[in-house]
Parts: structure tokens; C-alpha cells; sequence
């Protein structure tokens, strides 16, 4: 019986090769489609679960009340002294570790370049149980001045030579300390907030005249890290948090009223593999995502997928006149409904697992050129712990169901009499085109919701790329990562000079670069006002605003020769941005 289902089957397939052709690219691209956005949510959701011990770890985030919007603004970064804090009073901490990254200037050979450094506690590497291909990760750290690098820059700055023992000189905050390798560790997995291309130990040293930054609360220029020991309830120790603050963080006066860092700032624990999708955002090592749009691309995927299966049905439903005789014929033979209805579900699967092998072929086309677009490691496997196998099985399944279920019922409820007698379909008059007509409104009406939002984010997309930002973007150049204490004795000199070269309309510094989400913020008081106000505070000098092109509203600008716009203050974040 399941050969002659099969060779009927072949048959009607061979029979209407356009049909069977249309059914199968719809079906194929449908499911392509859906396989190439749910492998980007599942990529999404796979963020840092690689970590060994990762239910463990998490990371102490930053959440800022503002009083005058109302809004909770939250960042991956922390204060160095919230987690000495934390470990000290909460002995549920197994392990701590700060970590802050910067771009000093490193020297190898005489020569001079930049890279991404994490300055870190030793334990950090036991915290985050990063891969390593040489070295000992509880032990690499310990050395002050023992530096560990990821594989691929041991490949650029030493290639084929072992590491292990070279040296490396950085600058930062105009202090030069000299580096031994001591340690290679695997490239990091693009599907990781954790970004450093070298880690050294946390140095005091680099500190050596900003003792604010080991006890002010609102300092949030690194990450604090925390490993709890098994089986403690991380959400009942977050609970205890507030409690925490009111002992730890000291009140100030200012201007008369007494406030306090804890007033407008709280913080969470947020567990390591729910950083990239969780709330905190900005000043992060690498840009995160928000868990609605990731539930849009797989309600996205399900309603192509969807689409594609009504098609389907509309085909099969349309031509059902063509195969009434066939069915009648089988009836009078002495064939049973149910017998019918596995014989169409059997060749509605044969088309669905066709339809899969040509999505297949289709993803291993587009992925690669997908994940180079989306800068992600999109992979396909099919056997394994992220194989793919047994769901594609699945799809098939589901697919072939959903899809041939009503034909078969439809042309299995053929009545053999009137369709022998008038050679016409028994399916006239029973709802199947009310039917075809109803899935055939729902098919446009999901495309055209479709076609509307792609449209409303790409006129969004353009329109955040040429309104007005209040500077002129034309032609902006930013040079970033050089520390405030490296830059100063030679500032004058490098920005006279860049002003001069051919085609620079004006040069000039700030404190703040463009487009980061960095805030660095000063309460101020104004008269009449008891509540202070919290304000962006950042370093310019007088040729920012010529580079920037910002026009004032009212007033005017700084002005070199106005002896009252000069104010040398060291407020808060060190790194020092030049816009050419």
C-alpha cells in the first residue's frame, strides 16, 4: 500500500511539473527564510551560555533614576568601590573582580600603535573561565606585570613565535610600564559581551593621583564582576541591596540639602548570559539588543512560514477539481476515506521534505553573506548539541501537516456519484472557496503589514541618518582612545598641527566623543531651587565648536582669548577625543 501511495504520489508530482515546481520553491523559500531568522534569534539568545560555571557569574550594573524625565537609564558599568563594597558585605560572594577598558599606546620594537586592553583582577580569568591556549589562568594575572593575549593578536604581533615571554610596553595616563606575555587565550566568540584583545593586572599606579576613583560611588568608568557561591539566591541577595546602599553610601551636603548617590542610583546583579538582552545598555564592550526585537524577527519567521503553508493549501484547494475523478475511481474501488487522507498527507509530506532539501541548499548560499552583514557567527550544523537535524525533521512534520491537512480532508470528502456522473469537482458549493478566498485575504494582509513596517524602518533609518543631529556630520573625523595624560603635553601642538594639514577645516578636543552614550554628569544648583539638577559636564576647547560646526542658540562660544571660559578641571572620565 505505501509503494502504490508513493508511485501515485511521484506521479501527480511528475504529472504537473508547474505546479508541483510553484508548490515547492514557495514551500522552500518560506522555510528558508524562517531557518535564516531563527538560527539570528537563536545566535541572539547564545550570548555568553559558552562560559563554563556562567550560572554563576554575573555582573554588577548601574541604574540611574533621572528626576526630570523619570526615565531608569542602566549601563554595564559600576564604580570600583561598589563591588569592594558588595564582597565585603556579603560573604554569598565567592569571587570579585573589576575590569576596565581603555586604549593605550602600546610599544613593541619601537614601534607604536593602540589596542583594545582590559586592566583587570587577577581573578577576573577565574570569573570568566575564558578558553586559554597557553598559560595558567589562575596564575597568569598574578605577575603585575604579566599581560595575556588573545590568539589572534599573539598571531599579529608575533606571529609564528611563541609568545610567552615578550615584551610589551604600554602607555597610559602618561605612565610607561612593560609587559611580559604570560598567557594566550582564545579568541572570544563574536556571541559574547566580553571584548578585550589584551587583559593586564589592575594596576593602582595607573591611578596614582585620582584616589577619588577607588571611593566614589558615581564613578562608573569599569565593570565589577561577582561569582556566588552554589546554591545562593541571587535574587534575594539583590533584595538586600537597598539596605546596602543606606550603609555603604555616605550623604553629602549640597547647596543646604542633604542627598545621597544611593537617591538616584541602584544597582542589580545580571546574570553573564542575559547582559546582551538585557536592560543595561551603553558604555558596554560590545552593543546589545533588545529582547522585543528579537521576539519580532521569530514572529516574522512564523508568519512567512505561515504564508507559505497557505499557499500551499490554495494550490492543493484549486486544483482539487483535477484529481475528483481520481479519488472517485479509488472510492468505488473500495478505498476508505482515512486510507485517502494518509495518501495526500504522505505526498503533502514528499513535497515538504523537497521543499526542505532546497531551503537547505538555499541557507548554505545566503548564510554566509547573512553573517558577514550582521558581523555574527551564524553557523549551520546538522548533528551536535546546536545541530539542526532533528528541528529541520520537525519543520517537515509540521509543515506537511498543516499544510495538506485540509486538502486531504477536502479531497478525501469527494462524493464518487456526482463526480463520476458530471465529471465536475466534488468540492463545489462546500466552503472551499470561501475558504481559499479567506486564507488568500489572510496571505495579503500579513504581506502588506510586512511591506508597511519594512518601510516605516527604512524611512525611520533615513531619516536618523540625514535630520539634523546639531553638528555637521559631513566629513567628521574622531580620533579615539588617547589618555587625557599621554595627549596634554603635546594638545596644543597636535591640533595646530592637524589644523594645518590640507583639506582640515578646523580641529579641536573634548572630553566626550561622539556618538557613544557616555554621560559624564555634575549636579549644579540654581537659584531659587532647592533640588540640585543633574548636567552633562564635559571638557572643549574653543576649536571643538568650529569642528563640530555647532551654532549657538543664544550666547556665544568659548573663546581662547576670554580668560574667563578657561577652566582646567579633571572631571570624570580621563579619555580625551579629538574631532578633526
Amino acid at each position: 500500500m505505501l509503494q502504490n501511495y508513493l508511485v501515485t504520489g511521484l506521479r501527480a508530482f511528475t504529472r504537473n511539473r508547474v505546479f508541483a515546481l510553484i508548490n515547492v520553491l514557495g514551500l522552500a523559500i518560506g522555510m528558508a527564510a524562517c531557518i535564516l531568522l531563527l538560527l539570528f534569534v537563536r545566535y541572539e539568545m547564545s550570548y555568553d551560555q559558552w562560559l563554563p560555571g556562567h550560572q554563576n557569574v554575573y555582573q554588577v550594573q548601574t541604574f540611574l533614576n533621572d528626576r526630570d524625565s523619570g526615565k531608569l537609564k542602566g549601563m554595564q558599568m559600576s564604580a570600583y568601590v561598589v563591588g569592594r563594597s558588595l564582597a565585603k558585605d556579603f560573604p554569598e560572594i565567592e569571587k570579585l573582580a573589576y575590569a576596565g577598558l581603555g586604549r593605550p599606546v602600546i610599544i613593541q620594537n619601537g614601534n607604536a600603535s593602540t589596542g583594545e586592553v582590559l586592566m583587570a583582577d587577577p581573578e577576573l580569568l577565574q570569573i570568566l573561565e575564558l578558553p586559554m591556549v597557553k598559560g595558567d589562568r589562575v596564575t597568569a594575572l598574578k605577575d603585575l606585570y604579566g599581560v595575556v593575549i588573545s590568539q589572534s593578536e599573539a598571531q599579529r604581533r608575533f606571529g609564528q613565535d611563541d609568545p610567552i615571554g615578550k615584551t610589551l610596553s604600554m602607555v597610559r595616563n602618561g605612565i610607561t610600564l612593560d609587559y611580559h606575555v604570560s598567557g594566550v587565550m582564545r579568541d572570544v566568540p563574536k556571541n559574547s559581551h566580553f571584548k578585550a584583545e589584551m587583559i593586564v593586572p589592575f594596576n593602582r599606579i595607573a591611578y596614582n593621583d585620582q584616589e577619588a576613583f577607588f571611593t566614589t560611588y558615581g564613578w562608573n568608568s569599569g565593570y565589577n564582576y561577582i561569582k556566588l557561591k552554589p546554591g545562593t539566591d541571587a535574587k534575594a541577595l539583590e533584595a538586600r541591596l537597598p539596605a546596602w546602599e543606606k550603609r555603604n553610601i555616605p550623604p553629602e551636603n549640597f547647596g543646604g540639602k542633604v542627598i545621597s548617590e544611593g537617591d538616584e542610583t541602584d544597582w542589580k546583579l545580571m546574570p553573564v548570559a542575559d547582559i546582551h538582552l538585557g536592560p543595561a545598555d551603553g558604555a558596554g564592550m560590545t552593543p546589545v539588543n533588545s529582547p522585543k526585537t528579537i521576539t519580532t524577527f521569530a514572529l516574522i519567521a512564523i508568519l512567512i512560514l505561515g504564508m507559505a503553508c497557505i499557499n500551499f493549501t490554495n494550490l492543493a484547494t484549486a486544483r482539487a477539481g483535477q484529481r475528483a475523478r481520481e479519488v472517485a475511481l479509488r472510492k468505488v474501488m473500495g478505498a476508505s476515506r482515512g486510507q485517502l487522507i494518509v495518501q495526500f498527507l504522505g505526498e503533502s509530506l514528499m513535497i515538504a521534505a523537497l521543499a526542505m532539501l532546497v531551503a537547505l541548499a538555499l541557507v548554505e548560499l545566503v548564510l554566509p553573506l547573512l553573517a558577514r552583514f550582521l558581523a555574527a557567527d551564524l553557523q549551520l550544523t546538522y548533528l551536535g548539541s546546536g545541530g539542526i537535524l532533528l528541528p529541520v525533521i520537525a519543520l517537515v512534520v509540521i509543515v506537511g501537516l498543516a499544510a495538506g491537512l485540509y486538502p486531504a480532508f477536502v479531497l478525501s470528502h469527494f462524493d464518487p456519484a456526482p463526480v463520476l456522473k458530471s465529471n465536475r469537482s466534488g468540492t463545489d458549493g462546500q466552503g472551499s472557496g470561501r475558504l481559499r478566498g479567506a486564507l488568500v485575504v489572510i496571505q495579503f494582509a500579513v504581506s502588506i503589514a510586512l511591506v508597511i513596517c519594512t518601510a516605516v524602518v527604512a524611512a525611520q533609518t533615513f531619516y536618523a541618518r540625514s535630520a539634523n543631529a546639531g553638528y555637521n556630520r559631513e566629513g567628521l573625523m574622531q580620533i579615539t582612545g588617547i589618555g587625557r595624560r599621554q595627549l596634554e603635553p603635546v594638545a596644543d601642538s597636535l591640533v595646530e598641527a592637524v589644523s594645518h594639514v590640507p583639506g582640515v577645516i578646523a580641529a579641536g578636543r573634548t572630553s566626550i566623543g561622539v556618538n557613544t552614550d557616555s554621560r559624564i554628569n555634575t549636579r549644579v544648583q540654581q537659584d531659587g531651587n532647592p533640588e540640585p539638577v543633574s548636567m552633562g559636564f564635559y571638557n572643549a576647547d574653543p576649536g571643538f565648536f568650529a569642528a563640530m560646526g555647532v551654532k549657538p542658540i543664544a550666547g556665544r562660544v568659548l573663546d581662547a582669548a576670554n580668560q574667563r571660559d578657561d577652566i582646567r578641571i579633571a572631571h570624570g572620565d580621563d579619555a580625551a577625543e579629538a574631532a578633526l
